[in-house]
């Protein structure tokens, strides 16, 4: 009977080490795969955030007819780089030189460069034009070692422009060693974007406008944003031209055959590379293993607790790993989302830079307007940042565009409403029909002069819609004949089409008045979330 005890005893102890093993392998691998596509999700809205700026830079310099030094020096400063942009060495400017330029871009780089630079390596004639580096800001020690490299000399630097030029699109290249390394072998890449100018039969190939990167400081700077907790991370150059797995950067050495390891695909910039996540210490025998061996041979009385425990411990393993789940699903929803407002986003600057260019006589008034409205721009997103883009109200919108003449004693502004909440886009597009009435009214209008007023009012003319009237009265009249102007086209065009409701813009000689129709959209719960609590119901 004692052996019979026993032997019983072993066999469940056994089993039950045998189960908990199991789950708690299950849990890690979860564990290891979540954290392996939160950290991949971290480096594409780095490499986002980088081909985001480049994109914004080509659309600009593709309207100049040259780029100036000052000019872009000063354009890289105005982008304030944030902490999206971490892990890159700046930006930099290359343009296409022809055979018989060459003299003429050392004479620019001796001009233009703090220290003597020349251009290298020598042209071969072997390919039909150079690209070499120009500008590259900041202005570092480290940076200044690229100025005047020929970027278009090294096949691996060339097939990414060549794809880019193709596309249309940022693309990286595959790994490198940055000319700023100098002596070092540290591996790296280049995003670059195509810049183009109209040419004989459409349009021809003006330089691109680039990004080096160090690529173990961009893994650290993703990092940040997704802490690798006890994990150990790799990022490859998924078979590169050589055919070869090359390893870009590592948060730990040593020999991966022997740990479990999660792998990613992550494209950065239109090219491909492969993400391990790694345990960073073997599996062996869990801690609740060991007690259960113990325990389970010499303490028979515990069996009916052990059970118990188990039972416990597996349903806690179930919830982890649905848990684990969701958060994933959740990421890549965000993710998803976060990718569509930047699109959107771009297409509102790039819309604002094409007409303000139409409508402007020099480069003065062009920058001047641009800058109005991509800071009325910026003051919306700042709302919209601080409510986690969920709705902002309609007063807070107002106040944000009219608040440098709120307080002046020579003319007065009257807000009036009930509390009205917008969703983000709709508050973008006011915030925009605001900055324009506003900066009419100061140059024109009823801000113009002492005595003058403005009043906006908005009211609810149903459950899903909210009028907004614009009314100035007090300032100068207003004329009749008047040409046709950016502020009006952003209005009834832009605004009226986000809105998807007509603008009526009255220009009486009293004053302007503008009234606008504004879709309320009520909140929802975020659908996931939503769909997990539905079913939770339906289980009760």
């Amino acid at each position: 009977m004692p052996l019979g005890i026993f032997l019983l005893i072993s066999a469940i102890t056994i089993l039950s080490i045998f189960a908990i093993e199991r789950g708690e392998y299950e849990r890690q691998a979860a564990q290891l795969n979540a954290r392996a596509t939160a950290i991949a999700s971290a480096l594409e809205r780095r490499a986002n955030a980088s081909s985001a700026y480049l994109r914004a830079g080509a659309a600009l310099l593709s309207t100049m007819d040259d780029v100036p030094a000052d000019d872009f020096r000063r354009f890289v400063s105005e982008l304030r780089l944030d902490a999206d942009y971490r892990g890159a060495e700046g930006i930099g400017w290359a343009m296409v030189v022809r055979p018989s330029e060459i003299a003429e871009f050392e004479a620019l780089l001796a001009e233009e460069a703090v220290v003597e630079t020349q251009f290298y390596p020598v042209f071969t004639g072997n390919q039909p034009f150079a690209v070499p580096v120009t500008y590259l800001q900041p202005d570092t020690e480290r940076n200044r070692r690229a100025l005047g490299y020929d970027m278009y000399s090294d096949p691996v630097r060339r097939a990414a422009m060549v794809e880019a030029e193709r596309t249309s699109r940022p693309t990286a290249t595959d790994a490198i060693v940055l000319q700023q390394e100098g002596e070092s072998e540290a591996p790296g890449f280049l995003i670059y974007m195509p810049v183009f100018e109209p040419g004989a039969g459409g349009r021809t190939l003006k330089g691109f406008i680039y990004s080096p990167f160090n690529a173990e400081d961009f893994l650290q700077s993703a990092l940040e944003l997704e802490d690798a907790g006890s994990y150990g991370v790799s990022l490859y150059d998924d078979e590169n031209e050589g055919g070869e797995n090359t390893l870009l950067a590592a948060t730990f050495d040593g020999d991966l055959d022997n740990r479990e390891t999660a792998t990613r695909t992550v494209t950065i910039a239109n090219n491909p590379w492969r993400l391990a996540v790694s345990t960073r210490e073997d599996l062996g025998l869990s801690g609740l293993s060991m007690a259960t061996l113990i325990f389970g041979l010499l303490v028979a009385s515990l069996l009916m607790l052990l059970v118990r425990m188990l039972t416990q411990q597996a349903q806690e393993d179930e919830s982890a790993l649905a848990w684990f789940e969701e958060q994933a699903s959740i990421r890549n929803s965000l993710t998803r989302e976060l990718n569509h407002r930047v699109k959107n986003t771009l297409a509102n600057v790039l819309s604002i830079i094409a007409l303000t260019r139409r409508r402007a006589t020099d480069v003065d008034e062009f920058a001047t307007g641009l800058d109005g409205r991509i800071r009325a721009l910026s003051a919306t997103h700042d709302l919209l940042t601080q409510s986690d883009w969920g709705s902002t109200p309609v007063k807070a919108v107002i106040d944000a565009e009219l608040l440098p003449y709120a307080h002046n004693d020579d003319h007065s502004v009257e807000m009036v409403g009930p509390d009205v909440e917008l969703a983000p886009n709709d508050a973008l597009s006011l915030g925009l029909a605001v900055h324009e009435l506003a900066t009419n009214a100061a140059k024109y209008g009823a801000l113009s002069k002492p005595g003058g007023k403005v009043s906006v009012q908005w009211r609810l003319v149903s459950e899903d819609l909210v009028r907004v009237e614009w009314l100035e009265r007090g300032g100068p009249p207003v004329k009749q004949e008047r040409s046709r102007g950016f502020g009006m086209d952003l209005i009834e065009r832009i605004v009226a089409h986000e809105l998807r409701h007509p603008v009526e813009l009255d220009f009486d000689p009293e004053g302007v008045r503008c009234v606008l129709l504004i879709p309320v959209r009520r909140p929802s719960e975020f659908m996931i979330r939503a769909a997990k609590a539905e079913q939770k119901a339906d289980d009760s």
